[in-house]
C-alpha cells in the first residue's frame, strides 16, 4: 500500500481502507451439463474464507472460484415484525458494528454447527445460479482439514444428501489440492506440506503420493491469534484509541504491512537504532476530524455564540427560579395550613401534622413559616428583577434559605450548567478582548497515528514462538523437527527436498527465508533441501480441487454416490491422492 501524500500526514504515513465487502451478484443459471453428466460444483470451505465455483470441461477451465466471502453469519432480530432475516458474508459489509452477532460454523478449522453450515450453503447455491429447492444435480468436491473427525463429515454428508439431495461428493484436503495443483501432473511425489490458515497450522508428510495421516500434526495457531495479539499491544501501547483499534483494522496491518523476521532477536536490535526505527516504522492513521470548535469562527460569530449561550443561561436561571418558588410556595401554605389548626385548637390534627412535618414545637413551627415567607419573597423580588433588566444570575452554590431541605436540581439542567462552565472562568465579562496571534500547535493528525514498529514482526512470530502470548505449544521448527525424527534419515532427506508452503498465512515477507533458516539450522552440515511457496497460497486449494474433479469426472471409484451414502453411512469415505485416511474397516472387511 503506496504511501499517504495528504498535505500534513508526512512520510511513512499509512491509510486505513477501512474496505467494506460488496454484495455479491445473483447469476441466472449455473453451466451447461458437460454432454450426460452434470459439471461439478467446487466448494473450498474454509474456516476464514469460502470459495465457490464451477470446474468447467474444455480448454479453458473458468477464472478463479465466481464466489468469495467471509465464513460468517450474523441472524437479525426477525419475527412478526419483519425484521432482516440471517446475512452471510458478503452481504454483510462491514463486519465491525456486528461482531458481537457474528457466528461461525467452525471450531478451529471443523464445521461443526451445521445449521450455520447450511447457510453457507444456500448462500453459495443462490448465487452461484444453483436451483437448491428440489435437489442440487451437481457433484460436489468439498475440501476439509486433515484428520477431519469422524462425526463431523457424518454430519457433512447427511446435510449434502438429505437436505440438498446431491447426486455424488468427493472430499479432499485443502492444502493437498494445493500440493498437487504446484507439482506437475502424473508425478508420484514426497515432501513436507506446511499449511497455515485462519485458526490452525498444520505440518503434513508426504510419502509416494499418500498422505501419511499417523505423523501429520497441527498447531492451534494462526492468522486469527496474530490479529487478536496486535489488537492487545497497540490497545495497550494506545489506550486513547481503544474503540479504533478494530480486529479489521488489525487484519489490514496483518496483511499487508507486517513480515516475518529472518532472525528475530537480531532484527529486535536493528530496532534498537533510532534511525532504523524512523525508516521503517509504519504509521497508520486513524479517521479524525481536522475542523476544532471555534477554530474558523470570525469575532463576531464568536460574539453571536457567546450571546445566545448567555441568553441560554438566563433562561435556564429564571426556569429553576420560578421551580423553586413554587415548591417553596407549597411548602409555605402546607405550613400556613397546620398553623390554622392551631389557631382554631384542633390539636390531636395539629399535633398529627407537627410530627409529619418532623418538628418538635409550635415555636420552630413559626420560625420555618418566617423563613420560607422571607424566602418566597426574595425570589419573587429576584424575578421582578430579572424581568425589566438583562442580568445573567449564576445560581450560588449554597442555599438561599437556610435550614430547610434543598432543592434537587435535574439532571438536565446539571448538564446544561457544565457545559456552560468555561464560559464563567473570568471575572471580568469583557467582550471585546484582544487575541494574541500566537497560538499553541497542535498536529491532530499525528495524535491520531498508530506507529506500528516492532508489532510488525511481533505479531506474525507467535507461530514460530507461540510462549509470546503464553500458549504451551511448539512452533513450526519444533513440530518439523518432531516429524522428521520419526523418520529413517534416507526418509528424512526424501521430505526435505519438497517442503511445500501453502495457506494465507504463508504469505507474509520472509517467510520462505525462514523456514529455509530453520531448516538450515536442524538438517545435517552440507545436506540439501528445497522451500517451495504456493504459486497462490490463498486460491490455490480450490484451483487444485477444480483440477481434480476434472481429472476424475468419470472415475466413480473415487466419488461417494448417494447409493454409497444410504448402504454405508455418512461417515464413509473414498480415498484417492487428495483425501483423508479411512480410519475404520468397511462391514464387509470385519467377516
Amino acid at each position: 500500500m503506496a504511501a499517504a501524500t495528504a498535505a500534513g500526514l508526512g512520510t511513512n504515513v499509512f491509510l486505513f481502507r477501512d474496505a467494506r465487502a460488496a454484495p455479491d451478484p445473483v447469476l441466472e443459471a449455473g453451466p451447461v451439463a458437460h454432454g450426460s453428466l452434470p459439471v461439478p460444483l467446487v466448494l473450498d470451505n474454509g474456516s476464514f474464507q469460502a470459495r465457490a465455483g464451477w470446474a468447467c470441461p474444455g480448454p479453458d477451465p473458468g477464472p478463479e472460484p465466481r464466489l468469495q466471502f467471509r465464513a460468517v453469519c450474523a441472524r437479525g432480530r426477525g419475527g412478526a415484525r419483519g425484521g432482516a432475516g440471517p446475512q452471510v458474508g458478503n452481504a454483510l459489509g462491514s463486519l465491525e458494528p456486528l461482531r458481537w452477532m457474528l457466528r461461525s460454523p467452525f471450531d478451529r478449522n471443523v464445521p461443526v454447527n451445521l445449521e450455520l453450515q447450511e447457510l453457507l450453503l444456500d448462500y453459495s447455491f443462490q448465487h452461484l445460479g444453483v436451483s437448491s429447492q428440489g435437489c442440487v444435480d451437481h457433484p460436489i468436491v468439498l475440501t476439509e482439514a486433515v484428520c477431519t473427525p469422524l462425526y463431523s463429515r457424518q454430519m457433512m454428508s447427511e446435510l449434502l444428501f438429505e437436505c440438498y439431495g446431491i447426486p455424488k461428493v468427493a472430499y479432499g484436503i485443502d492444502s493437498l489440492f494445493s500440493f498437487y495443483h504446484n507439482n506437475p501432473k502424473n508425478m508420484i511425489s514426497s515432501g513436507l506440506i506446511i499449511s497455515s490458515g485462519y485458526q490452525c497450522t498444520h505440518i503434513l508428510p508426504i510419502l509416494e503420493g499418500r498422505l501419511d495421516a499417523r505423523n501429520c500434526k497441527r498447531i492451534n495457531l494462526g492468522g486469527s491469534q496474530a490479529a487478536g495479539y496486535l489488537q492487545r499491544l497497540l490497545q495497550l501501547k494506545y489506550p486513547g484509541h481503544l474503540a479504533a483499534i478494530t480486529l479489521s483494522r488489525m487484519e489490514e496491518i496483518l496483511h499487508e504491512h507486517s513480515y516475518i523476521a529472518e532472525d528475530y532477536v537480531e532484527e529486535l536490535q536493528k530496532w534498537r537504532c533510532p534511525d532504523y526505527y524512523e525508516n521503517n516504522v509504519h504509521k497508520m492513521q486513524l479517521p479524525f476530524s481536522s475542523k476544532l470548535l471555534g477554530s474558523t469562527l470570525t469575532s463576531e460569530e464568536k460574539q453571536e455564540r457567546r450571546q445566545q449561550q448567555l441568553r441560554r443561561l438566563q433562561e435556564l436561571n429564571a426556569r429553576r427560579r420560578e421551580e423553586k418558588l413554587q415548591l417553596d410556595q407549597e411548602r409555605l401554605d402546607r405550613l400556613l395550613y397546620v398553623q390554622e389548626l392551631l389557631e382554631d385548637g384542633q390539636m390531636d390534627q395539629f399535633h398529627k401534622a407537627l410530627i409529619e412535618l418532623n418538628m418538635d414545637s409550635p415555636e420552630e413551627l413559626q420560625s420555618y413559616i418566617q423563613k420560607l415567607s422571607a424566602a418566597v419573597e426574595q425570589a419573587k423580588q429576584k424575578i421582578l428583577q430579572a424581568e425589566v433588566s438583562l442580568e445573567v444570575d449564576v445560581v450560588d452554590s449554597k442555599p438561599e434559605t437556610p435550614d430547610l431541605e434543598q432543592l434537587e436540581p435535574s439532571l438536565e439542567d446539571v448538564e446544561n450548567i457544565n457545559d456552560f462552565e468555561p464560559l464563567f472562568s473570568e471575572e471580568t465579562p469583557e467582550v471585546e478582548k484582544p487575541v494574541a496571534t500566537v497560538q499553541p500547535v497542535f498536529n491532530l493528525a499525528a495524535y491520531h497515528q498508530l506507529f506500528v514498529g516492532t508489532e510488525r514482526i511481533r505479531a506474525p512470530e507467535i507461530i514460530f514462538q507461540p510462549s509470546l502470548i503464553g500458549e504451551e505449544q511448539a512452533g513450526i521448527a519444533e513440530t518439523l523437527q518432531y516429524i522428521l525424527d520419526r523418520y529413517p534419515k534416507d526418509v528424512q532427506e526424501l521430505l526435505v527436498q519438497n517442503v511445500f508452503l501453502t495457506g494465507g498465512n504463508m504469505m507474509y515477507p520472509g517467510m520462505k527465508v525462514r523456514i529455509e533458516k530453520e531448516l538450515l539450522e536442524m538438517r545435517p552440515f552440507q545436506s540439501s533441501f528445497q522451500v517451495q511457496l504456493a504459486s497462490n497460497p490463498v486460491l490455490d486449494a480450490w484451483y487444485g480441487a477444480r483440477d481434480w474433479a476434472l481429472d476424475h469426472l468419470d472415475n466413480e471409484d473415487v466419488w461417494i454416490t448417494r447409493k454409497d451414502y444410504e448402504e454405508k453411512g455418512g461417515g464413509y469415505l473414498r480415498e484417492h491422492c487428495a483425501s483423508n485416511v479411512q480410519h475404520f474397516k468397511q462391514p464387509e472387511e470385519q467377516w
